[in-house]
């Protein structure tokens, strides 16, 4: 008889959980698509700037790397074979 309680009251929290998660997140969304809307070039500009910083890291670490800073030639093998790799991969999956 305990059990059933526990779980009942168990179960009770989740949905009310649910519930609060529910408002909360439509809440966000709302406040979300309004800032957006109101600032679209800070967010244009932090995307950008996102972009950017990933792609020149990627560039400094390649610089660090003795191999691949001679080897430019197997950056680009490398690049393609990534890149067939991938695209077979996505291929199958779908």
């Amino acid at each position: 008889m305990k059990t059933e309680k526990n779980h009942q009251k168990n179960e009770s929290f989740f949905q009310h959980a649910k519930h609060v998660e529910h408002d909360i997140e439509q809440k966000v969304v709302t406040v979300q698509k309004n800032v957006v809307h109101r600032f679209p070039f800070i967010f244009l500009g932090l995307s950008t700037f996102g972009g950017v910083a990933v792609f020149y890291g990627f560039e400094k670490i390649i610089d660090r790397t003795p191999f691949l800073a001679d080897q430019p030639l197997a950056i680009l093998l490398s690049g393609f074979l990534i890149l067939v790799l991938t695209g077979a991969l996505y291929r199958k999956l779908n």
